[in-house]
């Protein structure tokens, strides 16, 4: 599996601000990772969207994570952004293959999709959010 850049900036988000006890703007957190803070700022849209940033405008305002750290699992993250993850169309798609209906090689790919995504839902963004010191280094 391969995350496109979009799922990469939300985790990378997600990870600053969950380090970071003060409301921020996109365009700090973009500036930190050295990325495109157009591309960031429609990231953070999404992840607002979403409910897993809160977005408040107006003086004062900026962004800050809407769920605790520990209640946002990676798998579920990764899941809003890239959505059909499958590693072949035939895993979740019939009558793409003819040999579909007896191959062996789909039920292994179901069975190792959701080893993944069980393991990612594991995974909360408080297990993988770097310390302060860490992101200050980072800077």
């Amino acid at each position: 599996m391969s995350l496109t850049t979009h799922t990469d900036f939300a985790l990378r988000t997600l990870m600053y601000l969950a380090t970071t006890a003060e409301r921020t703007t996109a365009a700090k957190v973009a500036q930190l990772y050295g990325v495109s803070a157009n591309h960031l700022s429609k990231v953070v849209n999404q992840l607002a969207r979403l409910g897993y940033v809160r977005s408040i405008r107006g003086i004062g305002g900026g962004i800050e994570l809407a769920k605790a750290p520990a209640d946002i699992r990676l798998g579920e993250v990764i899941e809003a952004f890239e959505g059909n993850m499958h590693l072949l169309e035939c895993v979740s798609t019939e009558g793409v293959c003819t040999i579909q209906s007896f191959c062996k090689l789909k039920g292994v790919l179901a069975e190792a999709e959701r080893l993944q995504m069980e393991y990612l839902n594991q995974v909360t963004l408080a297990d993988v959010a770097p310390t302060k010191r860490q992101l200050g280094r980072a800077r």
